[in-house]
């Protein structure tokens, strides 16, 4: 059960990638999305500012809640395509029809969710680091917080918006939905990346144990809730 259901989500994966290479998504609208956003953010912080009492400035203090904020508004478009790409001509159905496992269809569009999350973290966090003058403390501590809220933010983008994938409303619901139940995700990473590019001691590490469970939470609720979900897509 578990090995076939796994063959089907790689099937998955495979495909989707398949399509999004075709396509081009993620070179042409996810990345310059992340782009213009890093450099509005850019334009609308003074970098000359500088923290009181501190020897950075304000636009590096806020550059882990501006950097996930870009991503979570990111994660809306990504999440959105994957299903409308499976709903609008019926191959979500289809695939249910022939008998591939609901999980297996979550878990693949989550799976190819993250990828892309992550090229748009590299190259946003690169971006970043250079014009906000980010210096990163302690390297490892920064790739579990980024590794964990990206599989939080994955998971809980696909669970959520598989529940309004077959509406009408789907661009607007989403969104409502994806947005509130966030943000903890979005408190925890940004408390968890601060800790581990400063050393802010705001109880980053607990932040990143918390990331973890939510992480691991998001993934277990869209496995076991798979089934439910896509019965009215």
């Amino acid at each position: 059960m578990i090995a076939a259901v796994a063959g089907d989500a790689a099937r998955i994966v495979a495909k989707d990638l398949r399509i999004e290479r075709a396509t081009g998504v993620i070179t042409t609208q996810i990345l310059p999305f992340g782009i213009v956003m890093l450099l509005l953010f850019g334009f609308g912080v003074d970098p000359a500012l500088q923290v009181r009492g501190g020897d950075r400035s304000v636009l590096a203090e806020v550059a882990p809640g501006l950097f996930w904020i870009t991503v979570l508004l990111a994660l809306l478009l990504v999440v959105g395509r994957a299903f409308a790409v499976e709903s609008d001509d019926g191959s979500l159905d289809a695939l249910l029809v022939a008998g591939v496992h609901p999980a297996a269809i979550l878990g693949g569009k989550a799976v190819v969710v993250a990828a892309e999350l992550v090229v748009l973290e590299l190259v946003v966090g690169a971006g970043a680091v250079l014009m906000f003058d980010v210096t990163i403390g302690d390297p490892l501590h920064l790739v579990v917080v980024m590794v964990s809220t990206t599989v939080a933010l994955a998971g809980a983008g696909t669970l959520f918006l598989a529940v309004v994938a077959g509406q009408r409303g789907r661009d607007t619901l989403g969104p409502l939905l994806v947005l509130p139940a966030m943000a903890p995700v979005l408190i925890g990473a940004t408390a968890a990346a601060g800790d581990a590019l400063y050393g802010a001691g705001s109880g980053g590490i607990a932040w990143t144990w918390a990331l973890v469970a939510f992480a691991l939470l998001y993934s277990v609720a869209g496995i076991v809730g798979a089934g439910a979900l896509l019965e009215d897509v």
